[in-house]
């Protein structure tokens, strides 16, 4: 099997694994809109901010970032603190249920579902497929890292 045709198969198992064991959500859960998934993850990265600061840094009107940070303001998700320095000022900040849902958006498999499967292998095999996927990914990393145009 050449290196195209392996692409090709590597590419139906990852489509067939996601499918199988990607995270199943309950209604009940916390769902958020990509939007506020980013707004969240900015959140996470940049430290708390104002709504005007939200609103200019994703080219949104401060009405509709302020709606949405209201929203998740409602939901739990975020909370308004004062500015230290100037306490006139007000920042939004995550809470633990943001930080909850940040965890769960970023690992898209279920460790649970895969862990069952997993089960099912004997202890060679299991070491066998995590060796040979951080192989891959490994590859994949020093290919990133190589200046473009060299092989």
């Amino acid at each position: 099997m050449d290196a195209n045709d392996a692409a090709a198969e590597f590419g139906s198992l990852y489509a067939r694994a996601y499918h199988q064991f990607h995270q199943r959500q309950s209604p009940r859960e916390h769902r958020v809109s990509l939007e506020s998934l980013a707004l969240l993850r900015h959140l996470e990265q940049s430290g708390p901010l104002t709504i005007k600061e939200a609103a200019a840094h994703f080219d949104r009107s401060q009405a509709a970032t302020s709606e949405m940070i209201g929203r998740l303001i409602d939901r739990g998700m975020l909370e308004r603190m004062a500015d230290e320095r100037d306490r006139r000022r007000h920042l939004v900040w995550l809470t633990d249920v943001a930080l909850e849902v940040l965890r769960e958006s970023s690992r898209p498999l279920s460790d649970e579902l895969v862990a069952a499967a997993l089960e099912r292998l004997n202890a060679a095999d299991r070491a066998h497929l995590i060796r040979t996927r951080g192989l891959l990914l490994d590859a994949a990393q020093q290919l990133r890292n190589q200046p473009k145009g060299t092989n």
